[in-house]
């Protein structure tokens, strides 16, 4: 089980692969994200004097005087962030957290590189899932 970003196809191109990272959380925030309890749709990963920061995801715990969208910390290797940074610079690229998930007793995030959609291709891609929505009712109903 998972918590998938289902904004980030509609927001983003993604490329085709994909980066897995570690996230350092409280005991509060782990058990949150083991039961299904936290949101990807609106945050986006940073990279910030040499470390990369998960941003504006929403995590819920029942402690108080928390904040739920406090920035985490990336558990990645040196050479793994200078390779994502160099690509995001090069290319002006954003790096997208895709899915959040548990991998025995770890968190990991899955991210991947994304360019932003322009409002147009937005909705060409709305379009063409009505299109493919009419068709397929059509064939349903003969």
């Amino acid at each position: 089980m998972g918590i998938f970003n289902r904004r980030a196809n509609f927001e983003y191109s993604l490329e085709a692969d994909r980066v897995e990272a570690g996230l350092s959380l409280n005991g509060a925030e782990a058990r949150s994200v083991r039961e299904g309890h936290a949101d990807l749709s609106r945050s986006v990963v940073r990279i910030l004097e040499g470390e990369a920061w998960l941003i504006n995801a929403n995590i819920p715990s029942t402690t108080g005087s928390y904040n739920p969208t406090r920035s985490r910390k990336l558990l990645l290797h040196k050479s793994e962030i200078l390779s994502l940074a160099t690509r995001m610079k090069q290319f002006k690229l954003t790096l997208v957290p895709i899915s959040l998930y548990t991998k025995g007793r770890l968190v990991k995030l899955k991210l991947a590189l994304g360019k932003p959609k322009r409002t147009f291709e937005k909705k060409q891609y709305l379009k063409q899932k009505d299109i493919a929505r009419e068709l397929e009712q059509e064939l349903k109903g003969k």
